[in-house]
């Protein structure tokens, strides 16, 4: 008699192996049998007619702080996500000294569009170092298991202290100091280490963050205390300002600590040719023996503007900067005056407000030729019939006033502005990414951006859209995409217990209704601490998502099981 039985469905394991029917058996919150056919359970879930595969690891989350509050973790949770990593793009919670507490929760609130006032309340701070900071993950109930990895911006602050601040060179001291505090967090079960190195990435005050223009004497001196361990990866968000030096570099920390290396990877207007010059500067170190990866993301990297959301096309302007503070509901109300719509079409740009965005976000809210209509069906690979530069060709209005009165329809009303992925106006591009060996799937920026972003539901995107969806160019296998987050995700990082249906693996299931699966439009919530607001994005077709054996979700809903943990590295 088997603790669990999920009966008859179709298996997509995740080892890559094409579909096959069978039957789940899991005992002692592990897969005890997959395929063939099992004997009794004490509860079977009947997947007739459904796929069965192993639960979403996403490697590239930002709930650093939510973890700390929130068992549940939504809405990665609501799409199928049983393990989610953080301690993504350099910004983190520890280590920490109390006089700094705001500086870090400033730094996330500006980097990873956050609310502080959301975080203040309810990031509490019962740790100071980050082996502390793991500790308190592990005494929070949870219904996923989470994983985190020690962020540079925190680290570079506690050792350097205002120093770090004003972005000034590191010492000798500095280094030794931040590789030592390193080792310790890698020690406590850290998975490895990353640092952020964009121009996107500013402060509130529009400066650039501490680790923006850290030298390689730096990353790599901090970097080099993973050769000390069997585990961890060293993780970027670069511009790669010199292409050639900064591939030397981590090529050399690469196969210095035998330890993998990765940076994200997207395809960009300013640089079209960039991504495959990168990624055939990953091959080229691959081919000295060198672990180098591209993380790279399965849509376009994009915002959606609306009257609630953090953004609009018109934010920038010194008329909107009026209605700026008022609720959603307020500003919407004023919008829909023609007196204030005249004002604010006719506005000049403020270059106080556009010098506090970064440029992707000035690119979002200024591109008219790369600004979507956004439906409550939600298309990240549109066509040019949703254009707002292509609408306004065909009628006698400007591509302002047709922006303006879409979103002044409602607060469900979005623009999406693919701003990096969408060159081409299509996911050509992203496809060849995917396809590629070198290449991770990640940047779902789970919990993060949470006023202009909701990409956590990348994980189902991956299977609707690219196995069964996708009208606009070829699809991707479904075995593929299932192993693309699972297995592949789940293997690069040292996850060894789970990725697979396979027996003594740990018994994180998706049981999904493939042909129902959908994704709803995104949403305005009020759900975060000091009620903060934030979007969310529902789907349908989740029967079952199952963790350590015990069923988390149940058709959308959470059952009130908290079977998920701390995932320690190198204690698995």
């Amino acid at each position: 008699m088997h603790d669990t039985v999920i009966r008859g469905g179709t298996i997509v394991d995740g080892s890559g192996g094409a579909p096959y029917m069978g039957d789940i058996a899991i005992d002692a919150g592990r897969i005890s049998a997959a395929g063939g056919k099992a004997g009794p359970g004490r509860r079977e879930i009947d997947a007739d007619g459904l796929l069965v595969a192993p639960g979403w690891v996403d490697v590239h989350t930002h709930y650093d702080g939510q973890a700390t509050w929130d068992p549940i973790l939504a809405p990665s949770s609501w799409h199928g996500v049983t393990t989610a990593m953080f301690g993504n793009c350099g910004v983190g919670f520890a280590p920490v000294r109390k006089q700094d507490h705001r500086e870090l929760i400033d730094l996330m609130e500006a980097i990873e569009e956050i609310p502080g006032t959301a975080l203040a309340e309810g990031v509490r701070y019962d740790w100071e170092s980050f082996p502390e900071y793991l500790d308190a993950l592990e005494r929070q109930p949870r219904a996923i298991d989470v994983a985190a990895q020690l962020a540079h911006q925190p680290l570079r602050v506690y050792v350097m202290g205002e120093r770090a601040i004003r972005r000034e060179p590191a010492t000798a001291e500095d280094i030794a100091a931040m590789r030592e505090l390193t080792r310790q967090a890698m020690a406590a079960g850290a998975f490895g280490f990353t640092t952020s190195r964009t121009n996107s990435h500013k402060t509130l005050t529009g400066e650039f963050v501490p680790c923006r223009y850290s030298e390689a004497e730096e990353l790599v001196g901090i970097g080099s205390c993973l050769a000390d361990f069997g585990y961890g990866a060293f993780g970027m968000n670069s511009d790669f300002d010199d292409e050639e030096a900064e591939l030397a570099w981590v090529t050399e920390l690469a196969m210095q600590t035998g330890r993998p290396v990765w940076f994200l990877l997207t395809h960009s207007a300013r640089d079209p040719e960039r991504w495959r010059r990168l990624l055939a500067g990953i091959h080229a170190a691959r081919a000295e023996g060198a672990s180098v990866t591209a993380q790279v993301a399965c849509r376009p990297v994009g915002v959606l503007l609306g009257v609630g959301a953090t953004l609009t096309p018109f934010s920038a302007r010194e008329a909107y900067q009026e209605i700026r503070a008022l609720s959603n509901e307020e500003r919407l109300a004023r919008l829909r005056d023609p007196a204030v719509r005249q004002r604010i079409l006719a506005s000049p740009v403020s270059s106080a407000a556009m010098n506090r965005l970064s440029p992707s976000r000035v690119r979002a809210i200024t591109r008219w030729d790369r600004m979507y209509l956004f439906g409550p069906q939600p298309d990240y690979e549109p066509g040019e019939d949703k254009c707002i530069e292509v609408i306004a060709a065909r009628s006698n209005r400007t591509p302002e006033e047709i922006a303006y009165d879409y979103l002044i329809e409602g607060l469900d009303r979005f623009l999406y502005c693919p701003v990096s992925n969408y060159v081409d106006g299509d996911l050509a591009t992203t496809r060849e990414m995917l396809l590629d060996p070198a290449t991770l799937s990640g940047l779902s920026d789970g919990g993060a951006h949470v006023g202009s972003v909701v990409d956590a539901s990348m994980p189902t995107y991956l299977l609707t859209h690219w196995a069964r969806d996708r009208a606009r160019g070829p699809r991707l296998p479904l075995e593929m995409v299932v192993k693309a987050q699972t297995a592949e995700t789940a293997d690069f990082f040292g996850l060894t217990d789970r990725g697979r249906l396979a027996p003594g693996l740990r018994a994180d299931v998706n049981v999904i209704d493939y042909a129902g699966l959908r994704l709803h439009a995104p949403r305005l919530v009020h759900d975060l601490p000091a009620g903060g607001q934030r979007l969310v994005q529902g789907v349908d077709g989740y029967v079952a998502t199952l963790v350590a054996g015990e069923t988390v979700f149940e058709n959308g809903e959470h059952t009130g099981a908290l079977p998920g943990r701390l995932v320690r590295a190198g204690r698995l």
